[in-house]
């Protein structure tokens, strides 16, 4: 029999490394927005926040064969005490992508302001390489550490609710929760469904599709407008600020305790319609 830890406890703390950098540029991407309309450079922001978020590809892609490889491992084993310290080092996970979207939003005054600047030197060089091999310089880099700024809580005075929507606000909480747990769920789901576990993990497209089709229609157009206001000075900076604060707020809040409390009943959804697919076709 394989030993618990050597399948479970020494690929966790890496695959919570890699949440937490996947969650942490996830957060920060919002903050490109500002950088964006301070700039009045809104198309090269936008063009930022893709490249920034190959970070978050690159480590989703690193991650993806370490839970896999935990998943065999619990059912090789096969115990129910194995299955359930599976589960908890899943929630583990959860919390890891909490603590990156929490550190994002407290980065996020310093990155709004390297934003600034990389925009500012993208327009002169023309070349996303080239500026992030000119960011390694020392002399470069010491001026990035000279950027670094805390978040105040005299700047909470600013935010508000008021003059921006708030429907998009509440559904991006469930969009990042899902987001979140929708690859655990499936393989959790093949973990308790060795026999169909490949018909459980590609499930987890129907979760992840849910939140993909409700981020597409609810969550980024409504926030992509309230920028495009700011720009032709129909709405304010603040309302730019507003915006970025509750998403940020909506995605530590999904990770921290939605998707939490998602985990088990998604996973069950996933069980329910794997066996149903294996009754229907086999």
């Amino acid at each position: 029999m394989i030993h618990t830890m050597n399948i479970l406890g020494s690929p966790v703390l890496l695959i919570c490394c890699f949440t937490f950098i996947i969650h942490l540029t996830e957060s920060l991407a919002y903050g490109m927005r500002l950088a964006g309309l301070r700039t009045k450079k809104i198309a090269i922001a936008m063009a930022f926040v893709t490249s920034t978020l190959l970070i978050s590809r690159l480590s989703n892609m690193f991650q993806a064969p370490l839970l896999g490889t935990m998943v065999d491992g619990a059912i090789l084993e096969g115990s129910p005490q194995i299955l359930n310290q599976l589960e908890l080092h899943f929630r583990l996970i959860i919390f890891a992508a909490f603590c990156g979207a929490f550190m994002g939003a407290f980065l996020t005054p310093t990155t709004v302001q390297i934003f600034k600047k990389a925009i500012q030197r993208f327009a002169i060089k023309g070349s996303i390489p080239m500026l992030a091999l000119s960011g390694l310089k020392p002399s470069n880099f010491i001026k990035l550490c000279k950027l670094f700024r805390l978040p105040r809580l005299s700047s909470l005075k600013t935010i508000s609710l008021a003059t921006i929507p708030k429907s998009f606000l509440i559904i991006n909480i469930f969009v990042t929760s899902i987001y979140c747990i929708g690859v655990l769920c499936s393989l959790l789901a093949g973990a308790y469904l060795p026999e169909f576990r490949a018909t459980a993990i590609q499930l987890s497209g129907i979760v992840n599709g849910m939140a993909t089709i409700m981020f597409t229609l609810f969550v980024d157009p409504p926030g992509a407008r309230v920028t495009d206001q700011a720009i032709h000075n129909e709405k304010t900076e603040n309302d730019v600020r507003s915006v970025v604060f509750f998403l940020q707020l909506g995605k530590i809040t999904g990770t921290l305790i939605i998707a939490q409390l998602l985990l088990k009943p998604f996973t069950s959804y996933i069980m329910l319609i794997t066996k149903w697919l294996s009754s229907a076709l086999i």
